[in-house]
């Protein structure tokens, strides 16, 4: 005898296959990001769609990390990674060229419009212009986004034991939001790219996070007007980005990169321009031994405080970015203040 399907049985079947249509339609690329700062821009465009994973968590550094056997598990099963590039985080410059072709790998540094700047030669940086007696002369002007004036002149940062072969500039470019912008919409373009099912989501994500970074962009403006003429040291040469957007005063760094440690010549020129300038403040990272900073305090009246330029002390997400940010310039405050 010949079964015959009940419209329940049908009915229901055919809301099976559907079902599981919609499901496989819907899958999300696995999308994986190098360090906090970028993957918190992500996390902000996949916001209701998914969460990117992340490989250099809690307090670990780009700069010494080493790659674990997660985060090549990681990547061999991405979709879609993010990264700065080489300059940045060198450990992942191999593993992600042995990959070429099977995955999309997006460089961010190499987005279009983005502006950046080369690594600064020596521990005391030249002296700023202060000759209409209205802050700084950084020759760098954001008044229209995307036209950019050509970075200031420089040679590329040669310390011993330090390579900068892929082209010499300073990869903290999240540093100066106008730059985030520019990353926030090179990851929305590259997720839409590869997910166009979501596409409306990232792109409405992405315009709420352009509306956000300007607010927190005048609000940084704010913060640091009453600081921005105190001239300060910093640990390792990543804040020119913030430096030339809020006219900020730095004066010198420590060292270039944390991966090589000054010699007894420069920290002698660095404590020798903390001495002559007066400068305020000396700034470590959380990362790094605070050791050096004190060698060049001593016999100062300059004060030691903190920066997080890569989000060492943060929780990974979408609000980190914005944390970030506002530490930066909220530790500037306190330090060069005259109180305290």
């Amino acid at each position: 005898m010949k079964a015959v399907a009940t419209p329940i049985v049908a009915t229901f079947a055919a809301s099976i296959a559907l079902l599981m249509a919609g499901t496989a339609s819907a899958k999300t690329p696995d999308v994986v990001v190098s360090i906090k700062p970028i993957h918190s821009l992500v996390a902000s465009i996949m916001k209701g769609v998914a969460e990117p994973k992340l490989i250099v968590e809690g307090a670990a550094s780009p700069h010494t990390y080493s790659m674990k056997p997660s985060n090549a598990r990681a990547i061999q099963n991405a979709d879609l990674i993010f990264w700065m590039g080489p300059n940045m985080e060198a450990f992942l410059d191999k593993p992600l060229d042995a990959l070429a072709g099977t995955k999309t790998v997006v460089a961010l540094s190499d987005a279009p419009d983005l502006q950046k700047l080369p690594f600064r030669e020596g521990g005391p940086f030249e002296a700023h212009d202060h000759g209409d007696g209205h802050g700084h002369d950084h020759g760098h002007d954001h008044a229209h986004e995307g036209e950019h004036d050509d970075p200031a002149k420089g040679e590329d940062a040669h310390e011993p034991g330090h390579d900068h072969e892929h082209g010499g500039f300073d990869p903290h470019v999240w540093l100066d939001p106008i730059n985030a912008k520019v990353l926030g919409r090179e990851i929305a373009k590259r997720l839409v790219e590869a997910d166009p099912e979501h596409a409306k989501q990232y792109e409405d994500n992405a315009a709420n996070l352009m509306r956000q970074i300007d607010e927190l962009d005048a609000e940084i403006k704010t913060t640091v007007a009453p600081v921005k003429d105190k001239p300060f040291i910093v640990f390792h040469d990543a804040y020119q980005y913030f430096e030339k957007r809020y006219d900020v005063t730095v004066a010198g760094s420590i060292t270039v990169s944390p991966e090589s440690l000054p010699g007894a010549d420069r920290i002698s020129q660095i404590h020798k321009k903390v001495t002559e300038l007066g400068a305020t403040c000396v700034f470590a990272e959380p990362q790094f031994t605070p050791k050096l900073v004190n060698v060049v305090l001593e016999g100062t009246p300059a004060k030691a405080g903190t920066l997080d330029p890569e989000a060492a002390t943060l929780k990974e997400g979408p609000d980190l970015y914005f944390q970030l940010m506002r530490g930066i310039a909220e530790s500037m405050k306190t330090c060069l203040s005259d109180k305290g």
